[in-house]
């Protein structure tokens, strides 16, 4: 597919510039009809066909091959989950936390991957060590310090508020040879870049499908390493969580889905599978590409003064300095346009996907 033909199957870009895509995106009319499709054959079918139940596990199970698929992974390493938050919550829930253990994060980290440690430290006296980066670049001897006694290392994949792809793969070298898991908040990653879990070689990644995946809300997912599902004692446990809900002598599900709970609805997974499919067809050759030559396009247009993300393409997340962030995004939403603002730095952020056009670089441009 073409990207201007998948721009015409979503209908929100008839109406507007959008360029928040960092925070939540329109979905095509083939996600949302996914999701339709789902919800009727569960509703209307299933119950005079092979049943709701089955109906219900085989959704998942396709969602979950979709998902594994796409990062290169087995489905037993799949959690499907709600969303980012959700998925680091799990992690943070099911590994045995002691008095005086340490969880190193960077400063770029969302909220999703900041509050949960603030839980812990309440809950079980766990230190959370900040790594400072600056305009989120890390800085190798910093994480070293920090990683020195270390239990888990959480960070971004791409920092949310500069837009700059973290240096993973060695990250995860350095906090294992330092006996820390990894966690990845991959958010920002899944859609507008290819994603490789073998290459990261983290314990846990944790995505959701409602921004670069052009899915819809509530289709969130969570990689487990098989190596690393072990350590894994859920805190929340229903049928899906165990081998057998009939013998609770069984013990746990093998793999990733000891960390899913119970009853849930399959339509957000099914429009992610279908959200998957349309990028898939567009290929992430031909997005990435489009997305660095629309961003190097918008910043072209920037100085350097106002410009806070690297010159150099890293993502499609373009932060800039302007005098009043919120009056601005205000501003732009009356033309048309959508940005949003960020807490630190206290700029506006632009986000640029493959569905975009030259013209909108150029209307956000000529309003700034």
């Amino acid at each position: 597919m073409d990207p201007l033909d998948l721009r015409e199957t979503i209908p929100a870009l008839d109406e507007i510039t959008y360029l928040n895509t960092g925070a939540a995106s329109p979905a095509p009319r083939p996600v949302v009809e996914a999701v339709t499709d789902c919800v009727e054959r569960q509703q209307y079918v299933a119950p005079a066909a092979e049943g709701m139940y089955p109906a219900l596990f085989a959704a998942f199970d396709d969602a979950r091959e979709s998902v594994a698929d796409f990062l290169g992974a087995d489905p037993d390493e799949i959690a499907l989950t709600q969303s980012t938050a959700d998925g680091i919550n799990r992690v943070a829930t099911a590994l045995p936390w002691q008095a005086g253990d340490v969880v190193v994060r960077t400063d770029c980290e969302h909220p999703a991957g900041i509050l949960p440690w603030k839980r812990l430290a309440d809950r079980h006296g766990v230190e959370t060590r900040v790594v400072e980066t600056t305009r989120g670049r890390l800085d190798r001897n910093d994480l070293a310090t920090a990683l020195d006694g270390a239990d888990l290392l959480c960070l971004s994949s791409i920092t949310w508020n500069y837009g700059t792809r973290l240096p993973i793969a060695e990250a995860v070298t350095m906090a294992h040879d330092a006996g820390a898991r990894v966690l990845v908040d991959a958010v920002q990653s899944p859609g507008q870049v290819a994603v490789d879990i073998d290459e990261w070689g983290a314990d846990f990644v944790v995505g959701a499908g409602h921004k670069w995946l052009l899915g819809p809300w509530g289709a969130g997912f969570l990689y487990v390493a098989a190596d690393a599902t072990a350590a894994l004692e859920p805190q929340r446990v229903g049928y899906r969580s165990v081998a057998d809900p009939n013998d609770p002598a069984a013990g746990f599900a093998a793999g990733a889905r000891r960390l899913e709970v119970g009853t849930a609805s399959p339509a957000p997974h099914a429009g992610l599978a279908a959200a998957i499919e349309c990028l898939d067809s567009v290929g992430f050759g031909t997005i990435e590409n489009r997305i660095e030559n629309l961003t190097d396009r918008l910043k072209d247009g920037l100085d350097d003064d106002s410009l806070l993300s690297p010159r150099s393409y890293e993502s499609g997340l373009v932060t800039v300095d302007v005098d009043d962030p919120e009056t601005t995004v205000e501003r732009l939403a009356e033309h048309d346009i959508r940005v949003r603002s960020l807490p630190s730095p206290d700029a506006i952020r632009i986000s640029v996907h493959v569905f975009n056009t030259t013209d909108d670089i150029d209307r956000v441009l000529s309003h700034l």
